[in-house]
């Protein structure tokens, strides 16, 4: 009766989900794609490349959790180099980051989570265990995959204050789905305490530690800076700050503290990179009310003039935050000086880069509070106190390398969830 309701439920909410995916695919150019994979349905050929093959399924959502799943991908290849590695998602940019990533065979998008349409994509793909990343929990889907006898196994779980008061709301609806989940591999204590407390059993649930720890340094840390800036038009002897994963009612800030500090710092450069690439006109608007002038990474083609005194770039694309980050003096992380509740903040530790974030931290809580103990990160109350911090940092290099390195340690120091979901993994598939 249960899941006879959410799918009535759903089915109304497809009135309105249809349209907006199809509205987004039209951003990326894979609308019908999108739409057709979301239903259950595949470009021919694609079950018959899964056949006779052990398919682990990988859920992220975006790609934030794509990132953060990096490592564990990793692992799965070399503990499992025959297996064919399935990555979904539910957006178009997570999707888009993914087909980037070495280790994946195939990137779908997840399923409306309707019983016939799970159900029938279910037993196209025959998966061997599905790994669900960040406690995405979609109850048709963990009822079909149980149905049929596939381990499902939260990694990197996690519950957020804002998913704690939401998941209570379901009450005693929730208890049947998370019994439907082989186990859940949670990031902390408190996040084990809180997914007990919502119905799941004790024998059920472990603490694993934060897979983004484990991430690997990438590529680009290497290149040289020189050759960085030149390629983004940059002059040689720029301060960069890189302001990464912004939001409504951040970038404003971020412009008016740039423009204070540059009548100071006139070689200081500021990469704004919103969070969602489909809010860029939005920015554009607002940095034509501040008569800021800026340059959009999609128009970068290379022979083009360096960028004056005063402008900015603005990034429009995605998949390249860490090459901005390589390059950045200091780096900003948003969803923090609005409740969104934050972002990734450690992969600025990964390049050891001094970070800056504000005060909404909650998706991060324990992640934020590790890095002002260990002074690997700067939190900043306001636009006021921002502007200070930057300067500070612009002022003082061996504090932004004290920083730096700090964070750096911080992440050698709390490495290891990998291997101990892996454990977990491997008990399911071999058995």
């Amino acid at each position: 009766m249960v899941y006879r309701l959410y799918d009535l439920i759903l089915c109304c909410a497809a009135l309105v989900l249809v349209p907006y995916y199809l509205l987004r695919g039209i951003r990326y150019g894979k609308t019908r794609r999108g739409i057709r994979e979301r239903l259950g349905s595949y470009a021919k050929g694609f079950t018959e490349q899964l056949r006779d093959r052990q398919i682990i399924w990988v859920h992220a959502v975006s790609v934030g959790e794509t990132r953060a799943v990096a490592p564990l991908l990793k692992s799965l290849r070399e503990r499992y180099p025959e297996a064919c590695l399935l990555l979904s998602h539910v957006t178009e940019t997570g999707r888009e980051v993914a087909l980037n990533v070495p280790e994946v065979d195939h990137c779908i998008f997840f399923p409306f989570d309707l019983s016939w349409v799970v159900r029938r994509v279910l037993q196209r793909i025959r998966p061997s265990i599905i790994i669900l990343m960040e406690t995405e929990i979609w109850p048709n889907f963990i009822h079909a995959a149980q149905q049929q006898g596939v381990p499902v196994i939260v990694v990197n779980g996690r519950i957020s204050d804002r998913s704690l008061k939401r998941y209570f709301m379901a009450g005693r609806l929730l208890k049947p789905v998370l019994a439907g989940i082989t186990m859940f591999c949670m990031q902390t204590a408190q996040d084990a305490r809180r997914i007990r407390l919502l119905g799941a059993r004790p024998e059920q649930i472990m603490v694993s530690g934060n897979l983004k720890f484990d991430m690997p340094e990438p590529v680009v840390a290497s290149r040289p800076r020189d050759e960085l800036l030149q390629k983004f038009l940059l002059p040689k002897d720029s301060l960069v700050w890189v302001a990464g994963s912004t939001h409504a009612g951040e970038e404003t800030l971020l412009a008016e503290v740039y423009r204070q500090l540059r009548e100071i710092h006139p070689q200081l450069f500021l990469i704004l990179v919103p969070r969602r690439p489909e809010r860029v006109r939005q920015v554009v608007d607002e940095l034509g009310r501040l008569r800021l002038r800026h340059i959009l990474r999609s128009t970068i083609t290379g022979g083009e003039q360096e960028l004056q005194p005063g402008e900015l770039l603005l990034v429009d694309t995605v998949g390249e935050m860490l090459t901005f980050y390589a390059m950045a003096d200091i780096i900003f992380v948003g969803g923090s000086l609005v409740p969104v509740g934050g972002h990734n903040i450690l992969e600025a530790a990964l390049l050891s880069k001094p970070v800056i974030y504000g005060p909404h931290m909650q998706n991060f809580k324990e992640i934020a509070g590790l890095m002002r103990k260990s002074q690997g990160g700067l939190s900043v109350a306001d636009r006021d106190d921002l502007y200070h911090q930057v300067r500070l940092l612009i002022e003082n290099p061996a504090e932004r390398r004290r920083i730096g390195e700090n964070g750096y340690n911080l992440l050698l120091q709390n490495r290891g969830a990998t291997a101990r979901t892996m454990a977990v993994i491997d008990k399911h598939l071999q058995h």
